[in-house]
């Protein structure tokens, strides 16, 4: 069955930034903040819970999305036309690692890393052609990187990528074919055969972003129709949550005991929604989040 967000439980707007294309939300439990990206205006965010404040950052190119190093004060960046290292303290970017030189219609899209460190992304074509692949960035030490592409069909817009709580599990979408799918994920980097684990039946509505909770439920920005739904392990939805912008792009729990659900919004086109582009605050209806795989500088 699936449960609306209660009466008085709306959602809460944390920073009305009117980003362009706002997204990967990722909270950083130590550090006690969450960041964000706006790729369209080549921006990185922070936003401190002890005290509200938020600092920003402007990237040399769109940064799609992030993860966090287990180097405290480093994070490892998806820019358009390749990955890199990025130091908090200076504003530094690294040398970058090209991906997809020779695709000049793609860029890097939704990431996320895995528990043994290595940051899995896919691409994203604006024409909405099957032409990017997805990849496995690894940190073989702070100077070098290696990127290399995982045995997986070509895709228009990557996004998704997510691990189940024993990090066993690994979903991902190619957002307009409108299926989340589920495969074995093991440690030594091999897949398992992929599996259809949700489809979304909404009209005008995409997966965008997604997190995972404790208890193995997906939850997926739903792009279109203004909602965070959450899916059980059996992929059956049993949550939906609405939101006042109608391109969500990505959620993810945060604050002190991963128990408040964040999600980044859209406003490009959605110039007429007064909260369009904002970061949003919702009940996360009793469930928790787990704390972010970081990238492994070895």
């Amino acid at each position: 069955m699936t449960t609306a967000s209660p009466a008085g439980a709306p959602a809460q707007v944390l920073v009305d930034g009117k980003n362009r294309l706002g997204e990967c939300a990722l909270w950083c439990e130590r550090d006690r903040v969450l960041y964000w990206t706006d790729i369209d205006s080549a921006r990185l965010y922070r936003w401190r819970l002890s005290d509200g404040s938020l600092t920003e950052w402007p990237m040399p190119e769109p940064l799609a999305s992030f993860a966090l190093c287990d180097t405290p004060g480093w994070l490892l960046l998806g820019l358009a036309s390749g990955v890199a290292l990025f130091d908090l303290s200076t504003g530094r970017v690294g040398p970058l690692i090209p991906v997809e030189a020779d695709e000049p219609r793609t860029r890097i899209n939704d990431g996320r890393c895995d528990p043994q460190g290595r940051f899995v992304f896919g691409m994203f074509n604006p024409q909405g052609v099957q032409v990017g692949g997805y990849y496995r960035a690894n940190g073989l030490s702070r100077e070098a990187l290696r990127v290399d592409q995982l045995p997986l069909p070509s895709a228009a817009i990557g996004n998704s990528l997510s691990f189940s709580p024993d990090g066993e599990t690994l979903y991902y979408t190619d957002s307009p074919q409108r299926l989340i799918w589920a495969m074995d994920y093991h440690a030594d980097g091999r897949l398992g055969e992929r599996r259809v684990h949700i489809r979304i039946t909404d009209d005008d509505c995409e997966p965008d972003g997604a997190t995972v909770d404790t208890e193995g439920g997906l939850w997926s920005a739903l792009w279109g129709v203004g909602a965070v739904a959450r899916f059980d392990t059996q992929g059956r939805e049993t949550h939906r949550l609405p939101l006042p912008a109608s391109q969500p792009t990505c959620p993810v729990f945060g604050g002190d005991a991963l128990d408040r659900l964040f999600v980044t919004t859209a406003r490009k086109q959605r110039e007429h929604e007064p909260h369009a582009g904002a970061v949003f605050e919702l009940d996360a209806q009793g469930f928790r989040g787990l704390p972010p795989h970081r990238f492994a500088l070895r």
